[in-house]
């Protein structure tokens, strides 16, 4: 039996940030928290919302809102920390994302994924991976993760924020 045929299916976690829906491969999202005590960083970029102890590590956590340009909110008691795998340089480094909240992990085949939009987002679109349209005629948008929680404004050194 031959599978050359067969298309590639992904699995994304869904999450809200405002009103919109977005989706990250799992493979990036290595945990999901309640929102823990968060410790600010003196001046630390507006995204930047501090760090947490994760398990005797330094984790930095950074506010998704603020870094699309999203209305800030209050943290409740559905806003959750995506604790991902971010490869920047060559190197895995772990970064806390706090989103709005957290919908269901979906499966996606590779073809239903359409390009990203040239004009009108909030944030670049180099973010993106793409566009996935939902049956309810929804769009989705499909994060790059690296891109997205680069660590160009964090460095992150065996545990110690710099």
């Amino acid at each position: 039996m031959e599978f050359d045929n067969q298309e590639e299916i992904i699995s994304y976690l869904t999450f809200q940030i405002g009103e919109e829906l977005y989706a990250a491969n799992v493979s990036k999202v290595q945990n999901i928290l309640e929102v823990p005590r968060i410790t600010r960083v003196p001046k630390s970029p507006a995204y930047m919302l501090g760090v947490i102890n994760l398990r005797g590590s330094v984790l930095p956590v950074i506010d998704a809102r603020v870094r699309f340009g999203i209305a800030d909110a209050k943290i409740s008691t559905q806003s959750k920390v995506l604790v991902l795998d971010i490869e920047a340089e060559n190197e895995m480094v772990m970064v806390g994302a706090l989103v709005d909240s957290v919908h269901e992990v979906i499966d996606i085949e590779k073809t239903e994924i359409h390009d990203p939009p040239t004009l009108g987002l909030k944030f670049k679109t180099s973010y993106l991976q793409g566009v996935y349209k939902k049956k309810e005629g929804h769009f989705m948008m499909i994060l790059d993760m690296d891109k997205v929680f680069s660590t160009d404004d964090i460095t992150v050194n065996h545990g110690e924020l710099i």
